[in-house]
């Protein structure tokens, strides 16, 4: 099939929050036209690539109408009226919740997540659930029971995971933001996949209460949106706040190109290069390539995943459960995870303290580190394995090795997309700051993705 991109995608394009929130405040349109479009476009999506697992009509639309009603009394919220997605990983208060599992289908948890109260406290309207992957526990977003979750970009390719179905709503249209998890790269991948914007806060700074856990020393909730800006909006709901200067002008930015033993495919290495070749007209630019940082950061993820799921899946579920009501990916994990000890966790955290400390050496340098996000392009639907220059291994590795590090170190990192240059599919770039830096990141990636978005080579 033939490739598009993601404007041209959409026969309606989801106005971005900020559009959408001048349309509101003006009354060039309804908060009930505004969902009900959305919510359209959801039913359209849901069948086209299966980017949502429940569509909440009844709810969404009473919420709009009270917004609407707000909107006439001039006692809008900061968020009024604004259609998102909710990861199915999430709690919705009498909404149908089932972690991609067919262990929870028919969930209906009785209080929100943390952070959908925090969203809807301010007045955004969620309009249903986003695939994810069972219990978030793999890179695809592809499930044996509820199908697969397409690319939009490309339907014979994976839009990653394990938010993948949050990635895939936006780069069809149906919404411009919305809610997702990142325990690996859950965010930060299919963003990248899919050709938007993903953020992952510095850890602990986004409540995890009434979110399904993975591991819980890992899992970061995050946020997807069209642009930088759609995250920004949805960010300030949770008192993440983008500085109001210029101090990014003398950013110091440490450019690491590739992440061993996985080096970058030729279109994700020409993209990058071209995409650090603009930003080096604007800031100073520094190659960093420190020897062994990255040595035992992916085994010890690894071994943590591991580890922190497995306990908390035996803590909910006996193995009968288990093995009657979980796919075969998670069993075959959680069989394995009986010979692992605690000397193997062990050496995980101390891996992880090493790792952490060694970053922060590193980013005193520095304020910014850039890389790829992906060394690849979306795979292929079901495959498994795959080949990048002298490199071959799992998917899974191949997609998280650049990403899941910053999980481990707890960093804020966000993947912003750099356009199409010599790809068919799209390329992205994963900015890097420190722990608590999270505002500052976010104004970073606004001025990144408008530098890039003006070059002419990266459109």
């Amino acid at each position: 099939m033939s490739h598009t991109r993601p404007s041209r995608f959409a026969a309606l394009r989801a106005p971005s929050l900020r559009e959408a929130l001048g349309a509101l405040a003006t009354r060039r349109t309804t908060t009930v036209g505004l969902i009900a479009q959305a919510l359209e476009s959801a039913e359209a999506c849901k069948r086209s690539v299966n980017a949502f697992s429940v569509i909440d009509w009844d709810r969404a639309l009473k919420a709009a109408a009270d917004s609407d009603l707000r909107y006439a009394e001039g006692r809008p919220r900061a968020l009024e009226g604004l259609p998102i997605g909710i990861k199915d990983l999430i709690d919705t208060k009498d909404v149908e919740t089932r972690y991609g599992s067919a262990a929870y289908l028919g969930n209906v948890p009785s209080t929100d997540a943390e952070v959908v109260r925090q969203l809807l406290a301010q007045g955004a309207i969620p309009i249903g659930k986003t695939t994810t992957h069972e219990f978030a526990w793999g890179v695809t977003t592809a499930s044996t029971v509820y199908g697969d979750t397409l690319n939009p970009l490309d339907r014979t390719r994976s839009p990653g995971g394990s938010s993948g179905g949050a990635a895939a709503a936006i780069a069809y249209g149906s919404v411009a933001a919305g809610l997702g998890t990142d325990t690996g790269g859950s965010v930060r991948i299919p963003a990248a996949l899919c050709g938007v914007v993903g953020f992952k806060p510095t850890f602990d700074t986004l409540s995890t209460r009434g979110v399904f856990p993975l591991a819980p020393t890992l899992d970061h909730p995050g946020v997807l949106g069209m642009s930088v800006d759609d995250v920004v909006i949805l960010a300030q709901a949770f008192q993440i706040e983008v500085p109001d200067d210029d101090a990014w002008i003398s950013a110091r930015l440490g450019v690491l190109r590739e992440i061993p033993p996985i080096p970058l495919s030729l279109d994700i290495a020409s993209t990058f290069d071209d995409a650090m070749n603009c930003l080096a007209e604007v800031f100073a630019c520094a190659k960093v390539s420190p020897p062994g940082l990255f040595d035992d950061v992916y085994g010890a993820f690894a071994s943590i995943v591991l580890i922190e799921g497995t306990i908390e899946h035996f803590r909910r579920n006996d193995w009968d459960r288990i093995v009657s009501h979980y796919g075969s990916e998670t069993v075959e994990r959680l069989e394995r995870a009986k010979t692992v000890n605690l000397r193997d966790y062990a050496w995980a955290q101390q891996a992880r303290r090493r790792f952490a400390a060694n970053l922060h050496e590193l980013m005193s340098t520095i304020d910014y580190l850039v890389l790829p996000t992906c060394p690849c392009t979306a795979p292929l639907i079901g495959a498994h394995s795959t080949t990048i220059g002298g490199w071959s291994g799992s998917v899974r590795e191949a997609l998280m090795t650049y990403t899941a590090p910053f999980n481990v170190a707890g960093f804020p990192a966000i993947s912003i997309p750099l356009g199409w240059s010599g790809t068919a599919l799209p390329a992205s770039l994963q900015i890097v700051a420190r722990p608590g830096q999270d505002g500052a990141l976010l104004q970073m990636a606004q001025q990144m993705e408008l530098i890039l978005r003006a070059a002419p080579r990266m459109n």
